[in-house]
């Protein structure tokens, strides 16, 4: 059986009448007429009872009709479904994203998100670091990461997104949590709260703390932005953590920009071979995103954000 023929026997059926169905389809009504004579030979039943008059579906022509019709309605259904996914209009992105990038960078994604791509559904995974989603892009269980560079793979191919400098959490009864910016020398007697070893923020900072002169205390390591500023809230220590994360607002946290802080990147990643129209579509939403929200150093964007400058604390 083909879709041609069933097409062609929908149409008669309907129609009742070869001539008007023949008009339907585009086409001559003797050609028409054999092959639907055709099709009960192919079948081995007749279909269709035929008077000069009209034509009349037999039982078995009543099944046909019935089922063919929900068949070629789903042919047409999944032909419209493969289009949308191969235009990258629709489908899943499993997509992984930094803790850090969790209150400041993906509210807007998945919004416009929403708005732009409605056909598609994203699978969320936050909190995890760099060499995770790395990993998680390698072996397929990611299709996407908002991650900080650099990266290690050579399989794994991204775009910086956004810069933005660090700031410093504080305790809110810390003799620091003036609104005035601090200077990293200042934090050498404090214990830290850090990301572990082996994120890129963790290096960071403490490759400042070195070039100020002195190694930072760790009093607890933790991997989840929200965890690791619960621990500054409770006095625990201090926490250096991108500018973004200011827009987590918790009791007893407070935020101050660092003097001179260098600028800290944010990118979205891919499977370098992974071409396909949906994830690449996701992946310019995100770079409009970032350029839209004027972060500094994302397109559209201050690419060279004036240095923190502070009067002497009292």
């Amino acid at each position: 059986m083909e879709i041609r023929q069933l097409t062609y026997f929908i149409a008669v059926a309907e129609e009742r009448h070869f001539g008007r169905a023949a008009k339907r389809l585009h086409m001559a009504q003797p050609p028409l007429s054999q092959q639907i004579r055709q099709f009960e030979e192919q079948l081995g039943v007749r279909l269709l009872d035929r008077t000069t008059r009209r034509v009349d579906l037999t039982a078995a022509g009543q099944v046909l009709l019935d089922r063919g019709r929900r068949i070629i309605n789903e042919i047409e259904a999944l032909k419209a479904d493969v289009y949308q996914v191969g235009q990258g209009a629709t489908g899943v992105l499993r997509v992984g994203f930094s803790g850090s990038a969790t209150y400041g960078v993906m509210p807007g994604v998945v919004r416009r998100a929403k708005e732009a791509m409605p056909g598609l559904s994203l699978s969320l995974h936050g909190e995890m670091l760099t060499p995770a989603m790395e990993e998680g892009l390698r072996d397929h269980t990611l299709d996407a990461a908002l991650l900080r560079p650099p990266v290690a793979s050579p399989d794994v191919e991204y775009r910086v997104v956004a810069r933005e400098p660090l700031v410093v959490a504080l305790p809110s009864f810390s003799a620091l949590a003036v609104d005035l910016p601090v200077a990293v020398h200042e934090l050498q007697d404090q214990e830290f709260i850090t990301y572990p070893p082996d994120s890129v923020l963790y290096r960071t900072a403490a490759d400042l703390c070195r070039q100020a002169g002195f190694q930072p205390r760790i009093a607890q390591v933790a991997g989840e932005t929200s965890t690791l500023l619960s621990f500054v809230a409770a006095g625990g220590g201090v926490a250096v953590v991108p500018a973004g994360v200011r827009a987590f607002q918790l009791e007893g946290v407070v935020y101050r920009d660092i003097e001179h802080s260098p600028q800290i990147e944010l990118a979205v990643a891919w499977r370098r071979e992974d071409r396909a129209a949906l994830l690449h579509n996701f992946i310019d939403l995100v770079v409009d995103v970032q350029g839209a929200a004027g972060v500094p150093g994302a397109p559209g964007g201050d690419p060279d954000p004036a240095a923190h400058e502070r009067p002497a604390r009292p």
